[in-house]
């Protein structure tokens, strides 16, 4: 399939897209939940809604967790979403998990966003949709390039040059992190596989969680297809964790 073949063909509409957005942030240093602090005004999962919204993707699901209602409250305005309850913070996996009852059979693939990244720009989700359909991968998720990779899973490739798996930081050996390519948590994924590596997931991990990014080696290991798409810009795929960081990303989004 030929670039914006997905988009001419109205591909989009069997596209399901699930946010993360059920966390707290507790390096905000706020009773608030992360997503609910605003970037130009505007709380950060606003901002990702708004990407999705733009990609005309058949179903959104936003999971929600802390302060649930006032998540929901916060994107009121966008028409269409469905919602899913996170009630326990396993694991990005485990979110996914409480999502993916809401994605109807009719989607054949999942793109899976942070709401905590409000820089995404929808063109770069399309890229991404573009590439993993137009190869019929399995899984594919977009990496980027970072001087300082500390606090982000590394990107590990195989011998044969395909991605074989992310390892996090905390489970990182030293000559892991030294990779510099790492995750921006940023998926395209055939729902059908999905909901089986899904099944596969365990919480053998020093955090003790369900990691969505272990579907990338259970995909390695059936011999599945996995690529992986280059962002250009590292701030575009960042995610906030701290003010310092909200204040960067507000700081970005005005010169642009």
């Amino acid at each position: 399939m030929k670039p914006n073949a997905v988009k001419a063909a109205g591909k989009t509409g069997s596209i399901a897209i699930i946010i993360l957005a059920a966390g707290l942030g507790t390096r905000m240093k706020s009773d608030r939940a992360k997503v609910l602090h605003e970037v130009e005004g505007v709380p950060m999962i606003s901002h990702v809604v708004k990407t999705a919204h733009a990609l005309g993707a058949g179903e959104i699901i936003v999971v929600i967790g802390h302060q649930a209602a006032q998540v929901q409250k916060a994107v009121s305005d966008y028409a269409h979403l469905k919602f899913a309850i996170q009630d326990r913070q396993l694991g990005t996996g485990h979110a996914v998990m409480c999502a993916l009852p809401e994605v109807s059979a009719q989607m054949d693939h999942v793109v899976i966003l942070c709401g905590d990244v409000p820089l995404l720009t929808p063109a770069t989700v399309m890229r991404l949709i573009e590439d993993h359909v137009g190869d019929d991968r399995d899984v594919t998720l977009v990496a980027v390039d970072v001087p300082d990779p500390t606090g982000y899973g590394r990107i590990v490739m195989g011998n044969d040059q395909a991605v074989s798996c992310i390892v996090e930081e905390a489970d990182a050996s030293e000559a892991i992190k030294k990779i510099r390519t790492v995750n921006a948590g940023i998926y395209c994924v055939d729902r059908v596989f999905l909901k089986d590596a899904l099944e596969k997931l365990e919480k053998n991990n020093s955090q003790g969680e369900f990691y969505l990014t272990d579907i990338v080696a259970i995909a390695h290991k059936e011999n599945r297809s996995v690529g992986l798409v280059m962002a250009d810009d590292p701030r575009e795929v960042a995610g906030i964790n701290t003010i310092a960081e909200l204040q960067a990303s507000e700081a970005a989004l005005k010169v642009r």
